[in-house]
């Protein structure tokens, strides 16, 4: 265990940012919160490609702070720096379902985020003005109006590269309803994915929802429509710090239930096939 605070550079329209900010909050581990670009934002370790958010840890025995991105390999070394308030089930069955749904959240919920956000006005709107003043709040209004319209047009030209089309679109809308259905049939059953204590999986459900459910205009209010419910617990799992967990929180593999089965048919529904699709064209050269 390290007992230097931990530095999470990152962004607050970043949905893996908000998911590993979340994980930091729950587990109680000592942090600093930076805003990518920000004028805090110094002193982090160059990292390989540049993503966020940034994780830094401290090095040992005089080694230098050692940076790192993706979400999935950041909770993963959290695991082996950092003993208590594990997010993996100790059971691996039940892991590996929580390590699938974190994926399917991760890889194929947030082609619906990017959709919702960057393919209706409204939400192309909102998100250009708001999102690049994460750097500097005091920006005079001239020069957050030119990253504005820089940033909106950048990111709606990369639709196409997430997946959304007009084909695709209408896909993607209704796999984020059917998920939303199911995620709020399995809140009345319990509150997080595995029992009573969360898992990965949940917050790399919160992470893209906290973007889908809580700040674009057009996917939020189909969550208020189809599953309130699920934005109270969006509240909840943005700071977990105060919920207090045992090892008996765990649900066994055989008590998971009907509504684990509907979310797990659902994955298998839609991302299982788009990973199939994606590998025999890699294999192809495509």
């Amino acid at each position: 265990m390290t007992s230097a605070p931990l530095k999470l550079v990152g962004a607050h329209g970043s949905p893996y940012s908000r998911k590993m900010r979340a994980v930091l909050r729950y587990r109680r581990i000592p942090f600093r919160w930076i805003l990518r670009g920000s004028p805090q934002d110094v002193g982090v370790p160059e990292v390989p490609i540049a993503l966020i958010p940034v994780l830094v840890v401290p090095g040992t025995g005089g080694a230098g702070d050692e940076a790192m991105i993706d979400s999935t390999p950041q909770i993963r070394r959290l695991e082996q720096l950092y003993g208590e308030r594990s997010v993996i089930p100790p059971d691996p069955v039940v892991a590996f379902l929580d390590a699938l749904i974190e994926d399917y959240a991760d890889e194929w919920l947030t082609k619906a985020m990017f959709h919702y956000r960057w393919a209706y006005p409204p939400d192309v709107r909102k998100a250009s003005l708001i999102l690049p003043m994460d750097r500097d709040v005091t920006a005079p209004a001239e020069e957050l109006a030119g990253l504005s319209k820089v940033f909106g047009e950048r990111q709606v030209g990369r639709l196409a590269v997430v997946g959304s089309n007009e084909t695709t679109g209408p896909i993607i809308e209704a796999s984020y309803r059917r998920l939303l259905r199911l995620l709020d049939a399995h809140l009345r059953v319990r509150p997080f994915i595995t029992g009573g204590r969360p898992g990965a999986s949940d917050f790399g459900l919160f992470g893209q929802l906290s973007q889908l459910a809580l700040f674009d205009p057009t996917s939020t209010a189909v969550a208020v429509s189809e599953a309130p419910r699920v934005i109270a617990w969006l509240h909840h799992v943005e700071d977990l710090g105060s919920l207090e967990v045992s090892e008996a929180d765990w649900t066994p593999r055989d008590e998971l239930g009907q509504t684990i089965h509907a979310l797990l048919s659902e994955v298998g529904r839609v991302y299982v096939p788009f990973l199939l699709a994606n590998a025999a064209a890699l294999e192809r050269g495509e």
